[in-house]
C-alpha cells in the first residue's frame, strides 16, 4: 500500500462519517478518518454538526409528537423532497 492509499480527503470522510460515528468503521478507516479530521478544519465544523443532528434525531426519537404536528412535519418532508 503506498502513501497516497493512505491519505483520505474530505469527501471521503463525508464518505466514511456515518460508519465512523455509528463505530462500525474499522479500526484502519476510522484512525485515518481521526486524523484528516484533527488537520481540516471544515470537517471538524461538519463533524460536529452531524454528531449534533444524529443526536437530536436520536432525543426525537423518544419524543411523542401531537398527531397533527406530525401530519405537517411529515407534510412539509414530503414538499420538501420534491425538486
Amino acid at each position: 500500500m503506498d502513501e497516497s492509499s493512505n491519505d483520505i480527503g474530505c469527501t471521503e470522510c463525508m464518505d466514511l462519517l456515518a460508519d465512523y460515528v455509528d463505530g462500525v468503521l474499522p479500526r484502519e478507516q476510522a484512525e485515518l478518518l481521526e486524523w484528516h479530521i484533527e488537520s481540516c478544519a471544515p470537517c471538524v465544523a461538519f463533524v460536529n454538526t452531524y454528531k449534533g443532528t444524529v443526536d437530536a434525531a436520536r432525543r426525537l426519537r423518544e419524543t411523542t409528537l401531537p398527531p397533527e404536528l406530525r401530519e405537517k412535519l411529515i407534510a412539509f418532508l414530503q414538499r420538501s423532497n420534491v425538486r
